[in-house]
């Protein structure tokens, strides 16, 4: 017979052990000193520095853009909190001022400690434009990685360290709009309310797991970081295009994809609520050559396409006239896809497989992503060319070339550098066609 008390059935236990284990949240639905008004004016703006300055320790930071409705990736509100300090809400666009020049109190009183951000790689660019950059920089989100954490999102981890239920809802709205209603900025000034006591219990967590100098080595690299450079064919990207064959149709992808792209960037409209994808491949597909024609294509017949119908016309005519049509497949820049490695080296595709488990156990045990272990796109480098000037004489030496040449951290290199040398000096069963 169970222990289970009479008046308690066996569900009731298991939701009694449940709560034991974790209790609901708290929630934390207004910040704690109320909303902070906008600082959209100079003077406005230099008092919230002021405000800053008269704080202690790190900086609690994060970014709004207006992403899916803007070109750009600009900022449009800056949330900032520091303790002794509470928080500030900076308007950066609202001045119509040069927005560097108008946040330049502010940079300077920043620039005097830490920045704790959460995805710090969403915020640090449209931050860097407005003149404001980190002296140096905790990541919350990728410290949570680091600790083995499934979910990573800020929510779940101020749930998980804070047990604090975090008011959410606004993230993918326009924050381009003026004004910025009540509950969005409660929402934004919510996202650095608890940053600074979340950084210290991932902190912690960290160090329990003697991790805190892969963190260290990991976010001087993030405050360095540049991505690379844009894609040269970005048109390619366009969501359908593998229905389209052959140059000609390609070609009408690429011109009216690069006549919304300037539109686009000219009205500072998010390209797809120019033209949708789906749009551009049916023109594409159907190359209408009159506006009668494309006015019958779905998307086209609406009034917001048919005051453009001539512009998206004329950019197929172009398309049709140009005497350089584009080749089926991108120049190649690094290696083929994945897909393709059976057939064009076998014996690299082999490798990659190898390297790939072997990798992936090293991150199982350590509990780090395997992406966040090492690039799998510097894996693949590495497997691709591994032989191309003929196979090393030592491994080690090698592989630990290329970890370096690829911007692989210290930490990283201790861990794998043995592990891929080994793998990648078994000679391949499949021979070098």
């Amino acid at each position: 017979m169970p222990d289970t008390p009479p008046d308690i059935d066996a569900a009731d236990t298991d939701a009694a052990d449940t709560d034991a284990v974790e209790p609901a949240p708290t929630p934390l639905l207004h910040p704690g000193d109320g909303i902070p008004e906008v600082a959209v004016s100079g003077g406005q703006i230099a008092a919230a520095a002021e405000q800053l300055d008269g704080g202690e320790g790190p900086f609690a930071v994060d970014a709004e853009r207006a992403s899916g409705f803007r070109y750009s990736n600009r900022a449009y509100l800056i949330q900032i909190r520091r303790r002794g300090a509470g928080t500030v809400l900076i308007d950066p666009v609202g001045d119509g001022g040069d927005p560097a020049r108008l946040l330049a109190p502010l940079a300077s009183v920043l620039g005097a400690d830490e920045w704790i951000l959460h995805a710090a790689d969403q915020d640090l660019p449209c931050l860097a434009e407005v003149g404001l950059r980190p002296p140096a920089l905790y990541d919350t989100e990728l410290a949570g990685r680091l600790a083995g954490f499934d979910r990573v999102n800020l929510a779940t981890m101020v749930q998980r360290l804070l047990g604090l239920g975090l008011a959410k809802g606004h993230g993918a709205a326009d924050w381009s709009r003026r004004p910025l209603p009540a509950d969005w900025l409660n929402y934004a000034a919510l996202d650095v309310e608890v940053l600074i006591e979340l950084r210290t219990e991932i902190a912690a967590v960290l160090a329990e797991q003697g991790k805190t100098e892969w963190a260290a080595q990991e976010f001087a690299h993030l405050q360095t970081f540049e991505a690379p450079p844009t894609r040269r064919d970005r048109w390619r990207r366009t969501s359908g295009i593998h229905k389209v064959r052959g140059s000609r149709g390609l070609a009408a992808v690429r011109e009216l994809w690069l006549v919304r792209d300037r539109i686009a960037q000219r009205r500072d409209i998010a390209p797809g609520r120019i033209l949708p994808d789906k749009a551009i491949i049916d023109a594409a597909l159907r190359d209408p050559t009159t506006v009668s024609e494309l006015l019958e294509l779905p998307v086209f017949g609406g009034r917001k396409q048919r005051r453009n119908a001539e512009v998206w016309v004329a950019a197929l005519a172009a398309a049709r006239q140009n005497p350089n049509p584009p080749p089926k497949t991108e120049a190649a820049n690094g290696p083929p896809p994945v897909v393709r490695w059976a057939k064009k080296k076998p014996e690299a595709a082999e490798r990659l497989e190898a390297a790939r488990a072997a990798v992936g156990a090293i991150a199982e045990k350590v509990s780090v992503p395997t992406e966040n272990l090492l690039a799998p796109d510097l894996v693949r480098r590495i497997c691709w060319e591994w032989d191309d000037h003929g196979v090393p004489d030592d491994a080690t030496t090698a592989v630990e070339t290329a970890l370096r040449t690829g911007d692989a951290r210290p930490w990283q290199r201790d861990l794998v550098t043995a592990t891929l040398a080994e793998v990648l000096a078994r000679p391949p069963r499949t021979a070098p066609s």
